[in-house]
Formats: C-alpha cells, structure tokens, sequence
C-alpha cells in the first residue's frame, strides 16, 4: 500500500469511493444528486488550501483522506472531512496504515495537528481512539437546519 497525495485529477475516482463507503451503513447518506455530490468533492479537493490524500493498493485507490491546512494558534493543522477505506477493506490494518501516513506526511508539511470529527455512535469512533486520538472534552457540534 502506498499514500500519494491526489487531488481534482482523481476526482471520479474519488466520487466512486465516496459514494460506495458513505451511502451504506452506518452513515447511509443519500447522495443520488449528482450535482450535489460534484459540489460537496469540488469543495473538499478543489480549493487552494484542500490537502488530499489517497491510499492506494497499486493503481487502486481503497482509501481517502479529503481535508484542507486550516492556520490555527496552537500551529497550522490538517482538518480532515472525510475519511475512509474502502468497505471491502476495512478491518485488515489498511486504515491505521493510512494514519499513520497521513500524520508523517503532514509533518513533513510543518503541520502541527490532525483535527476530525465523527459520530460517537459509529465504528470510527473506536477506531480514531484505538489510534491514538482523544475526544475534545467540551467541544461541542452545531447545527441548524433552514
């Protein structure tokens, strides 16, 4: 397995693992809007500060990593959107692998810290903690929806 660092040029590639990681339990996420979903990966990949990283098993991408460098007063950070190995993949080390690649990479970068989200009821959450990183006591997510 290898970490490269991908960007707009893998974008179908990119919508393809989307979509097949995200639209199946346990996030089940409707993304049949074609528009909608070209919008949402040009968001995360196309910006000037958008860090993307893709794991690949030779020319195969079965993981990403879809994040931008946010300046920080603690020291520039990689917040990380989205984060996934493909499902067929998952729970044979591909995702700690990839961490651990990640964090490596972005060091190399200057960056000083990786922040994520995710729901507490959802595998992820186990396995960001099995990897070294700790929920943020008192922080807390906010949404409204219009």
């Amino acid at each position: 397995m290898e970490l490269k660092r991908i960007g707009i040029e893998q974008k179908e590639a990119i919508k393809k693992l989307f979509v097949s990681v995200f639209t199946i339990e346990p996030w089940n996420d409707d993304w049949s809007d074609e528009k909608q979903l070209d919008c949402y990966i040009d968001d995360l990949i196309g910006q000037g500060y958008s860090l993307t990283y893709g794991l690949y098993d030779g020319d195969e991408l079965i993981g990403m990593s879809l994040g931008y460098i946010k300046h920080w007063y603690k020291g520039t950070e990689y917040y990380i959107d989205e984060l996934c190995i493909r499902t067929d993949r998952q729970g044979a080390g591909a995702g700690n692998f990839f961490l651990s690649e990640i964090e490596k990479a972005i060091k190399e970068l200057g960056l000083k810290q990786i922040f994520l989200q995710t729901e507490a009821h959802v595998p992820a959450y186990e396995f960001y903690k099995k990897n070294g990183y700790i929920e943020l006591n008192g922080h807390v997510s906010f949404a409204k929806e219009l």
